[in-house]
Formats: structure tokens, sequence, C-alpha cells
């Protein structure tokens, strides 16, 4: 963030990854909407995009690249920026991404190390999509899986909807409302950033399982043994600073997510404005817990 004078801030963010799904076009989708996600979770507006390419030119044709690049460009069009240019370079495996900037009035600035006691924590999409990526990536590259399986992945064409989803209109709400704090849910999963705030802002968070919204068929894959790496190295790396009752929920809530919703500590006061707010917008919102006083962790009941 730069303050650039008494009201107005800039903020940039950069982000990218390999393909999640197949389809060249909607991969640029979800890897636009993806970069935006901090600007939102900022409580900024995009004003500039610069595309991020990496394309093994020896190996796919350029039209790939193409609709790659073309996917990104609907989507900044959807969220009312231009993409005014880039860089790419050649790679062994496609990546795509953004380089994102944004403005926020000084006084809107939403960060993520400002939780209280007390606020209440909401979420904007369901979790999950992961798993059902790898799970997808598995059955897409084993004939064995496939004949398993039979189609695609149970669950996965549901979260591809909510990946290509910005988080804007969750971003507009939470502006209107104000909140204490708020983060998007991205590679870190669901405890990571949640971890993220509570180290930043001093706090501790209490969860109720039973509210954390799941994408369809998560469960199921998670119980065949599918995972990205990052799902597990999160899994590895935030165990001391949490408390669980299942080891196939605490999974869940370190799944590696794409493109995720926004997750934010709301003091109680305005919990019903921001119900009533996201109600109006016809846009999702779970209540999923409370941020608490004390020891930094997260207890999942």
């Amino acid at each position: 963030m730069f303050r650039i004078d008494g009201t107005r801030a800039l903020v940039q963010t950069v982000d990218f990854f390999t393909p999640v799904v197949d389809d060249p076009g909607l991969f640029g989708e979800i890897a636009a909407a993806n970069s935006l996600s901090d600007i939102y979770a900022m409580g900024a507006t995009p004003v500039l995009g610069l595309a991020l390419a990496m394309f093994p030119t020896d190996k796919l044709p350029l039209s790939v690249l193409e609709e790659i690049l073309a996917g990104g460009g609907r989507k900044a069009l959807e969220a009312g920026f231009p993409i005014a240019g880039g860089h790419t370079m050649i790679d062994d495996t496609p990546k795509y991404g953004l380089a994102v900037t944004g403005f926020v009035d000084v006084d809107r600035i939403v960060r993520n190390s400002t939780a209280c006691p007390g606020d209440g924590l909401f979420l904007t999409k369901p979790i999950g999509n992961g798993i059902l990526v790898s799970a997808y990536r598995a059955v897409t590259t084993s004939s064995r899986l496939r004949r398993s399986f039979a189609k695609t992945p149970r669950g996965f064409d549901v979260a591809v909807d909510w990946m290509t989803k910005l988080n804007r209109e969750a971003a507009n709400v939470m502006g209107e409302v104000g909140v204490s704090a708020a983060t998007d849910v991205t590679g870190y999963g669901f405890i990571g950033h949640l971890l993220e705030m509570c180290e930043g802002s001093g706090v501790g968070a209490r969860i109720e399982v039973a509210e954390v919204p799941v994408l369809e068929g998560t469960r199921d894959y998670v119980r065949k043994g599918f995972a990205p790496a990052g799902s597990i190295r999160n899994e590895s790396s935030f165990r001391d600073r949490v408390r669980t009752k299942s080891e196939e929920d605490y999974r869940i809530m370190c799944d590696a997510q794409t493109s995720g919703g926004l997750l934010m500590a709301v003091p109680k006061d305005r919990e019903r404005s921001l119900v009533d707010g996201f109600a109006e917008a016809n846009v999702f919102l779970r209540k999923v817990g409370e941020i608490t006083d004390g020891e930094v962790r997260i207890d999942l009941e």
C-alpha cells in the first residue's frame, strides 16, 4: 500500500499459477479472478492490470496462449479495468496471472491484522476446490481412474463456477458495512489465512465446523486420498496451532484454494447489517465462528 494523497492510497498485488482446468479460456478467467482477490480483500477498486504468462511454445500452439489471455481479458472487463500490457516468457509449463493496481480511500482500507475479540467470522465462498482440482487432474491423466469415475469428479463443475466468481460484490458490501479485518482464502487454505489474521491481530479463533461451507464431493475425495501438495504442506505447517476433533475436517480446512472467498471479522453490532447487505446483493455469506481473546490458535469445534 502507498498513500498518494490525503484521501487515497494505491495498492498492488500479483499472482499466477499453473492450469487448474483443461479449457484455456476458462483457466484465464479463473487466474484473473484469483489475482483480483487481494485487491478486493483490502476494500480497494482495481483500475489497471498487467498480464504475466509463461508458455511452452515448443509444445503447444500459440492459439492456446491467445485463449488464456482472452479469458483473463474477459474477467478484467467484468471487473471494470483494462489489461494494459504485461510480460511473457518461454517455460516448460503454462502459467498465467495478473499484476493488479487499485485505489482505496485511506479511511476504508481493510487490513488482515486488526480483528478484535468478539468479532464474528464470515466466509463468502465454500471451500474444497483444491481437493476437487486434485481429483480432476488425477482422473484426466489416468486411464484407470477415468474408467473408475467415468466422468468429471462430482462437484468439480460447481467448484469451477465458484472459482470464476469475482469477490467484487462481497467487497462492496463489506466496504459499506465496515469490518474489523478481512483476507482472501487462497493458497494457505482457510486455516492458514485465518491464522495469518489471528497472528497479526494477537487473537485466537473458534470455528463451528458444521457451519463451514464445503463443496459437494470434497469429503468423498478426501477419503479417497486426493489432496494437492499445497494442502499437505499446510497441514504440516499449521498443526501445532490448531485444535481439532477430526483429522478429516482439519485436512479440508487446510485445503489450498484457488480464487476462494473473503474471510471477514465483523463487530457484533454490524453483523445484522452485513447479513442484510449480502442478502440484498444476492451474494453468498456464512457465519463460521468468532474471534477469541488469548492464545493465538484456532479451535475447530
